[in-house]
């Protein structure tokens, strides 16, 4: 990753630590980064303003709660904003941009059952008015992305930052990673804020604070929830985000998307059902770095055979807020 232009280095450095531990003490993060914690917390407040640093606890894709699915919504003109506006209300949505000229509107949900996805799929938009077509593709499986930052590929840490930043994995526990109904007060507290302290917690729960820690240490360490890192790239220098649907040939298909993975420029990957059957957020400097990655990088990987490369035009809805918009 290159050197960014407008985030100072110690922003980025801030950044990555954060990706490493969301919820780690400001005290924490200034001993490992060699400053003293007031500056941590001002750079922490300054990045909320200027770049939308936000901190929220997301359901992973690896939770059997759930299943995870791509929405493509074209629509007319004139329908696209309200739609995705629409769509931004419900819980059940994550991600919601603007692509395709701003003609299509990109999500991802997750539901409960195959029956919730029906009734979105089937039901409710296709009688939305200036819906033109809907394409859904079911995430299978996840190559890049999740708990794993896209700063984690920056080097903006040594490997001996890191080990001290990255919190102790816990022993997974027995079963399936599933978040249930007593879970969801302490997970729509941490979606609204990642970072709220345990007495915030155990106010929003009812439960006491040694619960609400082995509860959380639960979640985490079973795969069902993780506690992610938002900002605008932009800030870093890093201006250009855009959806890649890419075909593999089956024979390539888990070459291609561990390749994908590995790439500086990928914030996320995943093999989906559909037409395609990878699909990656891409994030560069610029319209000629993305020219570049498209030509050099994924045009020279074994298999691939089909890219569309669709700009990102806004952000809509992103996890469980509505992005800043500097």
């Amino acid at each position: 990753m290159e050197s960014h232009t407008r985030g100072d280095v110690l922003d980025l450095r801030v950044l990555h630590a954060l990706e490493l531990d969301a919820r780690a003490p400001f005290s924490r993060i200034a001993a490992v980064l060699g400053v003293s914690d007031q500056t941590v917390a001002r750079r922490f407040r300054a990045l909320r303003t200027e770049a939308g640093l936000r901190v929220v606890g997301v359901r992973c894709a690896a939770s059997e709660s759930f299943e995870h699915w791509l929405l493509r919504v074209r629509c007319a003109p004139e329908g696209a904003m309200p739609i995705a506006e629409a769509l931004a209300k419900r819980p059940d949505t994550s991600w919601i941009g603007l692509t395709s000229g701003g003609t299509e509107v990109t999500c991802t949900v997750n539901v409960r059952s195959r029956d919730d996805a029906d009734d979105l799929l089937i039901g409710k938009l296709p009688r939305t008015p200036h819906i033109v077509d809907i394409r859904a593709h079911q995430l299978l499986h996840r190559y890049y992305g999740g708990p794993a930052g896209w700063l984690h590929k920056s080097g903006a840490l040594t490997p001996e930052e890191t080990a001290a930043l990255a919190p102790p994995a816990p022993p997974a526990p027995p079963g399936p990673a599933v978040i249930t109904a007593d879970d969801e007060p302490l997970v729509a507290a941490l979606e609204r804020d990642g970072r709220a302290t345990y007495p915030e917690l155990q106010r929003a729960t009812g439960l006491s604070e040694s619960a609400v820690r082995r509860r959380l240490a639960r979640l985490v360490a079973s795969g069902a929830l993780y506690v992610d890192v938002e900002f605008d790239s932009g800030h870093l220098g890093y201006r250009n985000s855009s959806m890649l649907c890419v075909t593999a040939a089956p024979r390539a298909l888990h070459a291609v998307g561990e390749a994908l993975g590995a790439d500086p420029e990928v914030a996320y990957a995943a093999a989906t059902t559909g037409p395609s059957n990878l699909m990656a957020v891409v994030i560069t400097r610029n319209s000629g770095h993305l020219y570049r990655y498209l030509s050099d990088r994924l045009g020279g990987l074994d298999g691939v055979e089909h890219v569309e490369s669709m700009p990102l035009l806004r952000r809509v809805k992103q996890l469980t807020y509505r992005p800043f918009r500097g």
